[in-house]
């Protein structure tokens, strides 16, 4: 079991929860997990291709996806996913 962490810009789709518990291997499987338990939410996270949106940032602890293995990225028990709203400004 792990832990996503939900920014508060999406909590509406959790009932205002700022975590959730997912039962997943893998970053792939937690954003399945995702689409099933909250649909609503999915969406925000990924297009219709699956594709995590390019504004957001996924973390498995304290490291990017993207410098691990990406979706495949497996998770260990009580790891803590963060799905990350990027910031931008000039």
């Amino acid at each position: 079991m792990i832990t996503a962490y939900v920014p508060t810009a999406l909590r509406k789709y959790t009932g205002n929860a700022p975590e959730i518990s997912l039962a997943a291997a893998n970053v792939r499987g937690a954003l399945d997990e995702i689409k099933r338990s909250h649909p609503k939410l999915y969406p925000s996270i990924c297009d219709e291709t699956g594709a995590v949106r390019r504004h957001l940032n996924l973390f498995v602890n304290s490291s990017h996806v993207r410098d691990l293995d990406g979706l495949e990225t497996r998770f260990a028990e009580g790891d803590v996913l963060s799905i990350m709203i990027a910031v931008s400004g000039g």
